[in-house]
């Protein structure tokens, strides 16, 4: 038997695409990575670009990683709250100076 999903869960669709930015942005640091330090290395540097490559790699990915875990915290937060209760927009508000 299946239990059901709980209504403040992010959608599949929401952790697919999460899932899908961590590793591009992965693929893309290794690739900043690799070309910085074939870039700045004479000689044989074939361990000092794979090391670049995959630090560039675990640097981005890690900082993506936060960015979507925070974006999907914040969506199972609003899908849980709701909308907000009706309150006075800028439009509405009185625009004279309260001290005058």
């Amino acid at each position: 038997m299946t239990d059901p999903v709980p209504p403040g869960v992010p959608s599949p669709t929401a952790y697919g695409l999460a899932f899908a930015s961590v590793v591009v942005a992965g693929l893309l640091g290794g690739t900043i990575g690799y070309g910085l330090v074939d870039l700045s290395c004479t000689g044989s540097c074939g361990v000092a670009v794979l090391v670049g490559a995959l630090v560039g790699a675990a640097i981005a990915a890690a900082g993506v990683g936060v960015v979507a875990v925070l974006v999907l915290r914040a969506m199972a937060e609003w899908k849980k709250a709701g909308p907000p209760p009706d309150q006075p927009g800028p439009a509405n508000r009185s625009r004279r100076n309260p001290s005058a």
